[in-house]
């Protein structure tokens, strides 16, 4: 597994439980897919601040990183990943006057 396991602290054990991990990561993907702000993505289950929080954790954890590269290597291993023939276009243009 890519995250490790969390284990509850709290002094009191009365606080609201953690939100799962896979409702979080559901939201992040659909922030990710959809190009959507973290407030539309939220929803009853997970706020939008809960998901900032954890995606600020596992990166912090290294998660994101793995989860990267895992990605590619599971793309190149289904389609194939030819870096050879990679274009990036870093032009930005402005309107005339300001737009």
């Amino acid at each position: 597994a890519l995250l490790p396991d969390r284990e509850d602290r709290h002094p009191l054990g009365c606080h609201n439980p953690r939100i799962a991990d896979e409702v979080v990561f559901d939201r992040l993907i659909q922030v990710l897919v959809f190009g959507c702000g973290h407030e539309r993505a939220a929803d009853e289950q997970c706020s939008a601040t809960t998901l900032r929080r954890r995606r600020d954790e596992w990166i912090r954890l290294g998660v994101m990183e793995d989860l990267r590269l895992l990605v590619l290597s599971a793309y190149d291993r289904m389609i194939g990943l030819d870096l050879d023939r990679i274009v990036a276009d870093g032009c930005i243009t402005k309107a005339p006057s300001g737009g």
